[in-house]
């Protein structure tokens, strides 16, 4: 999605600096290292003796689970490949040696324990979820491709006016609102498109620039809390909360917004009171002058028609009975059957995050379907767990893990685990809300982690401009995580309580 922006040096900027982390010559030794450990850890996890784990009744292939559970994390957590390389790799080695479909010698049911089907492993990346992911994607390309988003961008910005401090309200509003449906690294690119100009205007020395350049990666990264397709960790989390085998809640689309939306303009209201405390601007006022818009053909007419009545049909998901899944395949249809997009555009889907996540929920339904969830709730004593306990420390690991790795990876690695653990606590969760409270908790978490450049796409970019120093972001990122973290678990666990979720 982000070749529309490809002219822009920072994104170019943006990607060598991802690339150069991982790649540069000096690391080959760390890279051999990390990847001896990865291997040690995770052939020795494959062939210890199984009563070392102590979970009763453990199988051989449950065993090699908890090995490819382990080369999973330790991939995505060391970054040795990409993630969603890592992604490719859980699925892979499941089918060959955990499935109905895998080496002869290695599945003998009878000797290895109850197999995985292979069809199920594979439908993890035709998941509900999945199409969920596309039909965003699908969405963000084609407002892209017809220049809806920045019309929308212009006409939005206009009320705030032309006082510097209105505008980086105006710019922290606009971009939180975009990246609740449009990805929040193409929704980040473009609104530092529309910064140059602004820049210009403001004094060199000034701290204006930084606050403006700051403000776009935070309202991204706290915008995508807004809808289940915000963020990866959002739809993760809605795929536990609503799976027909496991709590069912039926949580929608509406829903989902009701409580959260309201959250993430209270924190960008607080981020722009933090960033203009910070980093204030000494010149009072700022001409807004955005190039580009919409293009006026049929193509752009259907964008805007298709866009905002599938946002409709995911705010009455509950009147209308199309959960919300289904709608996202209606601006495919549309826009496949009109020629708004076609086979070129598709190649700007974000399949890289698709296979991360469908890696994720291969996991998922390995831990599941393999008897290993069962076993290891009967063998550790959850019960006996504080659930306030479990929520805190739940969403610190993710926070933790988000810093460093992607938000996806993490809640691909945490969301499964932590619904086996608060199912087998049952009603043990219930003064916190029970848990929804704590998988929308780590949904929170892991867009509230935005320390480090490395941390989000987003706030990559913005440093790729060169505007914004790493102790700038740092400190901002670590203060609006904090402080989101604490008003996004206090909501959570009001409405848990009061069991509105």
């Amino acid at each position: 999605m982000l070749s529309t922006y490809r002219n822009l040096h920072i994104v170019d900027a943006a990607r060598q600096l991802r690339h150069e982390r991982k790649y540069h010559p000096s690391n080959t030794m760390k890279r051999f290292v990390k990847i001896a450990i990865v291997t040690l850890v995770t052939l020795l996890l494959w062939n210890m003796p199984s009563e070392w784990f102590g979970i009763q009744n453990l199988t051989v292939v449950q065993q090699r689970i908890i090995a490819i559970f382990a080369f999973a994390t330790l991939m995505w957590i060391l970054e040795i490949v990409s993630s969603w390389a890592t992604s490719v790799a859980i699925i892979v080695l499941m089918l060959l040696f955990c499935t109905d479909s895998g080496i002869a010698p290695m599945v003998n049911e009878d000797a290895v324990g109850k197999l995985l089907s292979y069809k199920a492993v594979m439908a993890t990346f035709a998941d509900p979820v999945i199409m969920l992911f596309i039909g965003g994607f699908v969405l963000a390309i084609a407002a892209t491709k017809t220049g809806l988003d920045a019309q929308l961008a212009k006409v939005l910005l206009k009320p705030f006016g032309s006082r510097s401090e209105s505008v980086l309200l105006g710019f922290l509003m606009i971009t939180g609102l975009f990246s609740m449906f449009v990805s929040n690294t193409a929704t980040a690119a473009m609104m530092l498109t529309f910064l140059t100009p602004v820049f210009r205007q403001l004094p060199p020395e000034g701290k204006g620039r930084i606050a403006l350049a700051l403000s776009i990666p935070v309202a991204a990264n706290l915008g995508g809390m807004g809808t289940p397709i915000g963020t990866p960790p959002n739809t993760i989390a809605l795929k536990y909360l609503n799976d027909p085998e496991g709590l069912n809640l039926g949580l929608g689309f509406g829903q989902w917004m009701m409580f959260m939306v309201p959250l993430v303009f209270l924190l960008l209201l607080i981020s722009w009171r933090v960033l203009l405390l910070m980093f204030p601007f000494t010149q009072k006022t700022i001409e807004l002058k955005i190039d580009g818009g919409m293009k006026k053909d049929t193509h752009s007419y259907i964008v805007i028609v298709t866009f905002f009545v599938t946002v409709a049909l995911w705010l009455l998901d509950s009147v209308t009975g199309i959960n919300s899944y289904t709608v996202a395949m209606i601006p495919f249809m549309v826009f496949a059957l009109t020629g708004v997009i076609n086979k070129r555009d598709l190649e700007q889907i974000n399949w890289s995050v698709i296979w991360m996540v469908a890696g994720g929920f291969a996991l998922g339904y390995g831990l599941n379907a393999s008897g290993l969830a069962a076993n290891a709730v009967e063998s550790i004593p959850f019960g006996e767990f504080s659930p306030l306990l479990i929520l805190l420390l739940g969403g610190a690991i993710c926070y933790m893990l988000s810093n460093f790795i992607s938000n996806s990876a993490t809640a691909a690695l945490l969301m499964p685990i932590l619904a086996i653990v608060c199912g087998a606590m049952g009603d043990k969760l219930a003064p916190i809300g029970g848990t929804p409270t704590v998988l929308i908790g780590v949904a929170i978490a892991a867009s509230s982690a935005m320390v480090l450049p490395i941390s989000t796409p987003p706030n990559a970019l913005a440093y790729a401009t060169n505007l914004v120093e790493q102790k700038d972001m740092s400190k901002i990122g670590l203060l609006m995580g904090v402080i989101s973290m604490v008003f996004g678990f206090g909501l959570v666990y009001l409405m848990g309580t009061f069991h509105i979720i």
